[in-house]
Order: C-alpha cells, then structure tokens, then sequence
C-alpha cells in the first residue's frame, strides 16, 4: 500500500491540544499509525545523565500522533485536504490533492 503522508510532508492537525497548527513531518511510523510532527505535541521527559548524555534533566521533545488526526496541506490553497492517486502518462503514480486536484508529489 501506498503511503498517504510521508516524511517531509507539511500536515494540519485535525484534532488534539494542538488543533489548527502546521508542522513538517519527521518521521513516519506506518506499522503503528502514527506520525512525529516538528513542534507538535510537545511533551516533557525525564533523562537521567549517563555517559553520553552526562548532564540529564528534563527535556522537551515531540511525541507521536495518530495519522487520522492530520491533514496534508494543500498547495494551492492552504487548508487541510485528503490525498488521492493518480497515474501520470509515463506511468508513473503520484499523489494529488482532493481538494484542488493538484499534484502533491513533485
């Protein structure tokens, strides 16, 4: 299967503490259904100091997401949108937007 939202991609939050904001995707965890967002659902953890880290504390990092609480942004219009297929004439298959039918993949 293809995947829908990939690493890099620019994604809405739908729902959540951090509803309406945008971010870039760091990393994709298709097995698992969820999805690291830069500056998105920020939490804190505890690190204890070892020796390459030797100075721990409390850190703030990103946390997953459920895919089903983002949205692609659409490039031409800027609000959330789903994520089509479609088969160009050299045959090769790329992804476009719903909303405005624009090719997504580049």
């Amino acid at each position: 299967m293809a995947a829908k939202i990939k690493k890099g991609d620019t994604v809405i939050v739908l729902a959540g503490k951090d509803k309406g904001q945008e971010g870039v995707v760091l990393k994709v965890q298709p097995k698992e259904g969820r999805l690291v967002v830069k500056g998105i659902n920020l939490v804190k953890r505890h690190v204890k100091a070892s020796m390459a880290d030797p100075e721990g504390g409390i850190r703030t990092q990103e946390a997953a997401l459920d895919v089903s609480n983002v949205a692609v942004r659409d490039p031409q219009t800027g609000k959330p949108t789903r994520v089509g297929f479609k088969v160009l004439a050299d045959g090769r298959k790329v992804r476009v937007a719903k909303r405005s039918g624009v090719q997504i993949d580049v």
